[in-house]
């Protein structure tokens, strides 16, 4: 398998195990904030969708002149827009990735490279960086689903609530 089929197959199963947390949460608990300086639910389901939007910026080398300006958007207002928004974002972004030649995964682009410093990553080392990203902030999603009341579906094993045995 090339580079892009590799990394491609990985970043569709993560994100069926992203849309399976998401769906196991439970939607009247999306405001939750388990403290003042952490996001609410909602807001960090909203993240997996602005990973998206950060990566078709990345992909397009937009940090080459410094920041991009404009921000970034803000969450949905309902949970199932922000379902909507991460599987929307997912399939852009994923289209992109697909229609790209191979010797494109090999090029560099401009991207943090520790806090505060951008330099030049291989495209396809800042592909796996975007697709970790979105495995820690799952994690960071399951422990929100228990303080929910939700239940954590099985992902790389057995889950408490969803045994093997």
């Amino acid at each position: 398998m090339s580079d892009k089929e590799t990394f491609l197959a990985a970043f569709d199963a993560e994100h069926e195990k992203t849309m399976k947390v998401l769906h196991a949460y439970p939607p009247d608990q999306s405001e939750l904030k388990p403290s003042p300086n952490l996001k609410s639910a909602r807001e960090l389901a909203f993240v997996f969708a602005l990973e998206r939007g950060l990566g078709l910026k990345v992909w397009h080398d937009a940090f080459a002149n410094g920041m991009p300006s404009g921000g970034f958007p803000t969450s949905p207002d309902t949970w199932d827009e922000v379902l909507a928004a991460v599987d929307k974002m997912h399939a852009d972004f994923r289209a992109l990735v697909a229609s790209a030649p191979d010797e494109a995964f090999n090029e560099e682009v401009t991207f943090f490279v520790g806090p505060k410093t951008m330099g030049k990553v291989k495209r396809i080392d800042w592909l796996w960086f975007i697709l970790m990203d979105e495995i820690h902030h799952r994690g960071q999603f399951t422990i929100y689903s228990r303080l929910a009341g939700g239940k954590v579906p099985a992902l790389y094993g057995p889950s408490a609530d969803e045994p093997w045995f």
